[in-house]
């Protein structure tokens, strides 16, 4: 630790461990090229204002733009004797324009300051993970595509329900995460406020002007309350519940692969490049990415709730346990984009078995609210219909009937005289699932009109992403 980080006002250096306990440059070193951003525009300000002379901030200018091409070049090394990397950044200043360099704390704290950085951090963040979140989205419209034709069981509590198409499935979880896009483009726009001004939390005395720090560094507006600037963590609490409702979709989706993979559904065999082997059982193929995947959420969803822990009953304004956002933070970010980096090359390699889940879509009698529904379009009220066929599906449950093809023209005349056979001949997953013509169904029309609707959906966003000022 250096005087430059202390105060004459305490008369004892911080011990070694100490000087530890205080550090985050293990952690912050990555916001160097946003602390520098930051000091760039303040430099510019207190310029323009009269607050420094034109050659001091000429000499800083040009010794910030070095300090960060090294950074980039990644030549510059974080020198662990100063605390962090906003004393980092201002002690290899000192270095390279002398004592000139302590005019880049002017009229500044580093109240403001790391708020500052984190804010630019995470609104380039953002726009990274909105980018990502519509490739995968791009990758399960693109499975939706070529298995419109696919007919699979739809499941409630685990149980065959009725059938439906598999582009279907896979649509609910393309919408899931065409919410998560959309939620992360609310809260870009919540955070998208410049705490830079602020000072320590009331101001500062020198003729700043925020508002052109703020525009030069393209935020859309000022925070209106500076105790608020630099004490508020509502958009990193945001971004971590974001996360984590992200996180449990790729849980579920997850969650499914690891099943359908297995034996006994095969449903769906994974990409060799996305599975393991074992290192005992030679036949073994094991869905370790899949399974990751699921339980990458568990630690996103603990940062959230450590984060809340940190910040509730804080007093204002700044207290140093606000340090603690910062590893929260950048783990939940290195995690969702590692996940947003493999997920769609897994999804873009399945391969689906369409013979065995079209078997399963007739197996366990989905096909029984079809034929209730064929009583009460008769006159039979739906309830009435409802028992008569439950108890039916009964009788040939204990005749070791699994599905109304397998009952031949006999046994049927036996457990349901009052029902026509050519019924059940009739009943076909297909025609089942084309019965449901409503616009969210599962009628191949619906599927291939909801496709449509997201993949023109998908072309607005991706403009929107491209060109994040326009909203």
């Amino acid at each position: 630790m250096t005087q430059m980080a202390r105060s004459d006002r305490l008369s004892q250096p911080l011990t070694a461990d100490v000087a530890r306990f205080l550090s985050s440059l293990s952690f912050d070193w990555r916001l160097l090229g946003d602390d520098v951003e930051g000091s760039l525009a303040h430099v510019q300000m207190l310029a323009q204002r009269g607050i420094i002379a034109g050659d001091v901030a000429q000499k800083l200018t040009q010794g910030l733009l070095e300090i960060r091409r090294r950074w980039e070049e990644g030549t510059l090394e974080p020198r662990f004797e100063w605390e962090d990397v906003h004393m980092n950044v201002e002690g290899r200043l000192h270095e390279l324009v002398g004592t000139d360099g302590g005019y880049l704390h002017t009229a500044r704290s580093r109240n403001d300051q790391v708020a500052t950085d984190m804010h630019l951090y995470m609104r380039r963040t953002g726009q990274t993970l909105q980018s990502q979140c519509l490739t995968l989205i791009n990758a399960i419209v693109s499975v939706a595509e070529r298995t419109v034709d696919v007919v699979m069981p739809g499941y409630t509590h685990m149980q065959p329900a009725q059938p439906i198409r598999l582009a279907y499935h896979w649509l609910a979880y393309a919408n899931m995460f065409r919410r998560d896009w959309s939620r992360l483009q609310d809260w870009a726009k919540r955070s998208d406020l410049s705490p830079l001004g602020a000072g320590a939390l009331a101001g500062t005395p020198y003729p700043t002007d925020p508002e052109q720090t703020g525009q030069t560094l393209g935020f859309a507006a000022l925070y209106q309350n500076g105790l608020d600037a630099v004490s508020d963590r509502d958009y990193l609490l945001e971004f971590l519940a974001w996360a984590s409702i992200f996180m449990v979709h790729v849980s579920r989706l997850a969650e499914e692969l690891v099943l359908w993979s297995t034996p006994e559904f095969g449903f769906v065999t994974l990409p060799d490049g996305f599975s393991t082997g074992s290192s005992i059982m030679p036949q073994k193929k094991n869905p370790d990415v899949a399974e990751l995947l699921r339980g990458k959420g568990g630690r996103i969803y603990g940062h959230l709730m450590g984060l809340l822990a940190v910040v509730k009953g804080l007093p204002l304004a700044y207290n140093s346990d606000l340090q603690e956002d910062k590893e929260a933070v950048f783990d939940t970010v290195d995690t969702v984009q590692s996940v947003l980096s493999i997920l769609p090359g897994l999804v873009h390699g399945l391969s689906f078995d369409e013979v065995r889940l079209k078997a399963a879509a007739s197996a366990q009698f989905t096909l029984a609210t079809d034929l209730a529904d064929r009583l009460a379009q008769t006159g039979m009220p739906f309830r009435e219909a409802h028992h008569r066929v439950g108890g039916l599906v009964r009788q040939l449950l204990n005749r070791g009937y699994t599905r109304f093809e397998e009952v031949n023209p006999d046994v049927w005349e036996d457990v349901a005289p009052d029902i026509p056979y050519s019924w059940i001949q009739e009943l076909r997953p297909e025609q089942a699932a084309d019965a449901r013509t409503q616009p969210f169904a599962t009628a191949r029309p619906s599927v291939v009109q909801q496709i449509a609707t997201l993949k023109q959906w998908i072309q607005g966003a991706d403009n929107s992403s491209a060109n994040p000022a326009g909203g």
